[in-house]
């Protein structure tokens, strides 16, 4: 696989991120990852304080290799975490779902290097002049939280990259090694995958949500949440019901009566695995999805789909 801009700033063989999905990213997932020759992260999204110390101290035992710290923005304890992260050690940072001008100069030093995860060309280049070394550029094919333009990957990334001079690493609804060789040739220094690493054996969800992904077709995800803040997760009964109470024009406080506590559904989901009741968060991607190998099994099968893809075009 190609050596990029992204694999020589992060150190990494190739280039490959993978996305600090809340819940469901530990340090075992994080090592795993490192140690195959990407950038591995904990996915700080869901932890407690205690947890995410707990989580960088085991990853820093698990490999040798360089790993990041993922940061949602919006919780209200980010710069709590940004400072227990540099306490404890980390020195790659990605940051998420809030402005990078105030991410930047809290998390920006000479040994650190920072990205942040945008879903615009004006998120961007924000990032960059916030000092940010590298842009992680999110099409809404993405599971989880989405911007609320609904940029798709394949249009987004190659005018993100024509807008700013740092590394951009695509993301959303890339899975194979046929998806690296594509965001390549769109301009992108490399991409970041959630969906695919749910579906490996060091991942901590459940098994049921493994499983459901592994069944999942081109079909199997939908969005929810327009009124509030999109969520792309896997069809099932409580989604279809959120989905129809949507169309029928229900309001925000009737929505969130259906939901409850949001935080509830997705741990009910991802680690529980109620996959009917559930929020099991996934990309456009989940169709790609056929196995649960290891990681390290994943990579290999990942760059050898890259070199046949690369073949093709010849």
């Amino acid at each position: 696989m190609k050596k990029t801009r992204l694999t020589q700033l992060l150190g990494i063989e190739y280039p490959i991120i993978q996305g600090g999905m809340v819940w469901v990213s530990d340090w075992r997932l994080a090592a795993a990852v490192s140690n195959a020759g990407g950038l591995g992260q904990i996915g700080s999204g869901s932890m407690m304080w205690d947890q995410i110390r707990e989580n960088i101290r085991k990853v820093r035992e698990g490999t040798s290799k360089p790993w990041g710290l993922n940061i949602p923005m919006m919780r209200p304890d980010f710069e709590d975490i940004a400072r227990i992260g540099l306490e404890e050690g980390a020195r790659i940072f990605t940051t998420s779902a809030g402005n990078p001008m105030k991410a930047g100069p809290l998390l920006k030093r000479s040994d650190t290097v920072i990205i942040h995860v945008v879903p615009s060309v004006k998120g961007a280049k924000k990032a960059e002049e916030a000092g940010f070394h590298a842009i992680v550029c999110e099409g809404y094919e993405a599971g989880g939280h989405n911007g609320m333009d609904e940029n798709c990957t394949i249009s987004l990334v190659p005018q993100v990259v024509d807008a700013v001079t740092i590394p951009v690493a695509a993301a959303g609804g890339i899975a194979d090694g046929r998806g690296i060789l594509a965001a390549l040739a769109l301009g992108a220094d490399g991409v970041q995958m959630g969906t695919r690493f749910v579906a490996t054996v060091e991942c901590p969800a459940h098994e049921n949500f493994k499983q459901k992904l592994v069944e999942a077709v081109d079909t199997g995800t939908l969005i929810t949440g327009r009124k509030m803040n999109m969520l792309r997760s896997l069809r099932n009964e409580f989604t279809l019901r959120m989905a129809e109470a949507e169309r029928k024009g229900a309001s925000v406080e009737e929505l969130l009566s259906i939901i409850g506590e949001e935080n509830d559904r997705a741990e009910m989901g991802m680690v529980r695995g109620d996959v009917q009741e559930g929020v099991l968060e996934a990309g456009q991607s989940a169709g790609l999805v056929h196995e649960i190998p290891s990681v390290a099994e994943l990579f290999k099968k990942l760059d050898a789909e890259y070199e046949r893809a690369l073949a093709g075009l010849m």
